[in-house]
C-alpha cells in the first residue's frame, strides 16, 4: 500500500492536468510562442517579482515563529516555507502545513504552525482584497466576491479575538459521547485558532498585511509586465494589478487545488475585457502561471529534496 500512496497523488494530478489540456485544446493551438522570445526578459522580470514576493513571505513566517515564541535561524525557516510550496496545488493551500514535520524537532506544535498558517491566508486574503480594488470600476461583476470575502475576514477576526478557544478545546475532549478522533480533531482546530489569536495584536497584523500587501503587489506588477508583452492593448499597471489580484482571490474562494481552472478563466477574460486578443489574453495567463504557481511549485519540490537529504544532519548545523 505504501508504494500506491505514494504515488496516487501524482497520478491524480496528471489525470487532472490531462482533463485541463483537452479542454483547452482548442485555445492552445491558437498561442504562438514568438512572444515569449521577443519578450524574455519582461518574463524574467515577473519571475524575479515572484521571488521577492517569497522572500517577503518567509519574513512575515519568520516573524510568526518568533511571535509564538521558536526564533529560528532565517536560512532553515527559509528551506522550510519554500518546502510548503510543493504542496501549495491543494484547497485552499492547506497542504502547505506539511512544513510543521520540520519543526517538530523544535518542539514547535502542529497548533501553532496551523495556526500561523490561518493568520497568514487570512491576510493574504485582505491584501489581495485591497490590490483588486484597482481595477473595481471595470470589474462589477465580481463585486459580490470582493464583499462576501470582505465580511468573511471580519466575521474571522471577530470571532478569533472573542472566542475562549482553550476552554472550548478543553470542553471538546472531555465529552464522552464525541467519538475519539472527532473530539481530537476538534481540540486540535481550537488550538490552532488560539495559536492564530496571539498573532492579531495590531503590531503584528500591520506588519503581516504590509508584508502580504507589498509581495503579491510584487506579483501584481510581473502580471503587468507580461501584458506589456503586447503593447497594443495598453495595460495600465494599476488595472494589471487589480485583475491579478481578482483573478487570485476567486481561485481562492473556489476552494479548487491551486485556484487551478477559475483563476486561469477569470484571468483571461478580464484580460480580453481590456483589449487583449483571446490567445494572446491566454499566453499572459499560462506565462504568468508559470512564474508564479508553477515555479514555487518546482521550488518547493527542490526544497523538499534538499531537506530529506538533510534529515540526518544535526540541528545545530543550521545555527
Amino acid at each position: 500500500m505504501q508504494p500506491f500512496s505514494r504515488y496516487l497523488f501524482p497520478v491524480l494530478f496528471a489525470a487532472f492536468a490531462a482533463v485541463c489540456l483537452y479542454g483547452l485544446r482548442g485555445d492552445i493551438t491558437l498561442i504562438s510562442l514568438a512572444p515569449l522570445v521577443r519578450g524574455w526578459e519582461l518574463v524574467a522580470l515577473a519571475a524575479a517579482c515572484s521571488l521577492l514576493n517569497y522572500a517577503l513571505r518567509i519574513l512575515r513566517w519568520q516573524r510568526y515563529l518568533a511571535k509564538l515564541g521558536s526564533p529560528l535561524p532565517l536560512r532553515f525557516v527559509a528551506l522550510t516555507y519554500v518546502a510548503g510550496f510543493a504542496f501549495t496545488v491543494s484547497p485552499g493551500k492547506v497542504g502547505e502545513v506539511a512544513r510543521a514535520r520540520y519543526y517538530s524537532r523544535f518542539g514547535i506544535s502542529l497548533s501553532h504552525v496551523a495556526g500561523a498558517f490561518f493568520v497568514e491566508r487570512l491576510l493574504d486574503v485582505m491584501a489581495m482584497l485591497a490590490l483588486a480594488a484597482l481595477i473595481t470600476t471595470t470589474a462589477p461583476r465580481y463585486y459580490p466576491v470582493m464583499w462576501s470575502a470582505g465580511f468573511a475576514i471580519v466575521a474571522l477576526l471577530l470571532t478569533l479575538t472573542l472566542s475562549p478557544w482553550s476552554r472550548i478545546a478543553s470542553a471538546l475532549e472531555s465529552l464522552p459521547r464525541l467519538p475519539r478522533v472527532v473530539s481530537r480533531l476538534g481540540g486540535g482546530v481550537c488550538k490552532a485558532l488560539g495559536a492564530a489569536r496571539s498573532l492579531l495584536s495590531p503590531g503584528t497584523l500591520l506588519l503581516g498585511f504590509v508584508l502580504g500587501l507589498a509581495g503579491w503587489g510584487l506579483e501584481g506588477v510581473g502580471f503587468y509586465a507580461l501584458g506589456c508583452i503586447f503593447p497594443a492593448a495598453h495595460l495600465a499597471p494599476s488595472a494589471g494589478i487589480g485583475i491579478y489580484a481578482v483573478a487570485v482571490l476567486v481561485g481562492a474562494l473556489s476552494f479548487l487545488p491551486g485556484g487551478l481552472g477559475s483563476t486561469e478563466a477569470v484571468m483571461t477574460a478580464l484580460l480580453a475585457a481590456q483589449g487583449y486578443a483571446v490567445a494572446d489574453a491566454l499566453f499572459v495567463t499560462i506565462a504568468c502561471r508559470v512564474v508564479t504557481l508553477w515555479l514555487a511549485v518546482l521550488m518547493g519540490c527542490i526544497a523538499v529534496w534538499v531537506l530529506r537529504r538533510q534529515q540526518g544532519a544535526a540541528v545545530s548545523s543550521w545555527q
